[in-house]
């Protein structure tokens, strides 16, 4: 998934309202195919679609067989080649190959298992839907698949016909501590396709003149911070330097399952952090999940050059784990 798009919730809403509804997913690609796989496409009986499989050039055609498939109960799978014509028409310079799998909600697509897939994206929960290809089953699991999770990558178990299409929460960013290298960090953040919520009690740090139209909450980070949750697609970063801000914060991150913690501060500020946190009864193996001091190790000096070691190490945390 490329980002968050609402197919699966579309295609759901479609079928119980009795319009009918099939669901479009890419499954291969090959070349400079425009978009990747685990894109989807939703299309409703009466013609309306959300989404994409090709950025336009094959979609016409997804939507003539998604028809015919809502009408004969089958699934389908299609091959499109984009000619170098076609490619330069869609934005691409070599052409490519897509495969296309082409799923009737109800007829193939029960709908209990797109009513559980459309409930677990709600609860912001990793899932990846597993459709056997060759022995027509469909099941979701949330345990497994590892690499495919971490990657956000979905595609065949290789050497199966096993497709796997990885349905991750949308990516956040919370940063306490609306500081000059918050002003670089968010908006790198959101081209990498971050969702940044900035938590700062001094309304005079997190005004919208210093960060027009971002999500600012000018409470104490603890108390924000339970508001938000924290889930295995939140990244948590501190940036105040002040104990009262960062520990509390600190204290609730150790505890839930956010894939990626920083800290600002020297490593003499941050020795200090650990003897608070073991004082307050937080083990090694806690206080080691904790990076500090943030970012990779690049040489930078200024904020937007330590923004930049900050999100290449929430990067590196979150698709080698480490």
């Amino acid at each position: 998934m490329e980002r968050f798009d609402r197919c699966p919730e579309t295609a759901l809403d479609w079928h119980r309202s009795g319009k009918g509804a099939v669901l479009a997913t890419v499954i291969e690609t090959w070349g400079s195919a425009p978009r990747r796989v685990g894109s989807q496409l939703a299309i409703s009986g009466e013609g309306e679609i959300e989404g994409s499989v090709s950025g336009g050039c094959v979609e016409g055609a997804v939507v003539v067989e998604a028809m015919d498939a809502l009408a004969d109960g089958k699934p389908r799978e299609l091959e499109f080649g984009v000619s170098d014509q076609d490619a330069f028409a869609v934005g691409l310079a070599c052409g490519g190959t897509i495969r296309v799998l082409v799923e009737p909600v109800g007829a193939v697509l029960p709908e209990d298992i797109l009513d559980q897939l459309v409930k677990y994206r709600a609860a912001r929960k990793p899932v990846a839907y597993v459709v056997d290809l060759e022995a027509g089953t469909r099941t979701l699991t949330t345990d497994g698949h590892t690499q495919a999770f971490r990657m956000d990558r979905s595609g065949f178990v290789e050497d199966t016909r096993t497709f796997v299409a990885v349905h991750n929460p949308p990516l956040r960013l919370i940063i306490v501590g609306a500081v000059h290298i918050a002003q670089a960090l968010v908006p790198m953040a959101r081209i990498a396709g971050y969702d940044p919520t900035l938590i700062d009690p001094r309304e005079a740090f997190g005004s919208d003149s210093r960060f027009p139209g971002e999500t600012i909450l000018h409470d104490w980070p603890d108390e924000a911070i339970s508001q938000l949750g924290l889930d295995s697609r939140t990244a948590l970063v501190l940036l105040t330097h002040d104990p009262k801000l960062d520990d509390p914060a600190l204290e609730q991150a150790l505890r839930a399952e956010c894939f990626y913690i920083g800290a600002l501060g020297s490593t003499r500020t941050h020795a200090k952090r650990v003897d608070r946190l073991m004082a307050a009864g937080f083990s090694d193996a806690e206080i080691a999940l904790i990076h500090g001091p943030i970012g990779l190790d690049i040489g930078a000096s200024g904020p937007a050059e330590i923004a930049v070691s900050i999100l290449a190490e929430m990067t590196r945390v979150l698709r080698k784990g480490a």
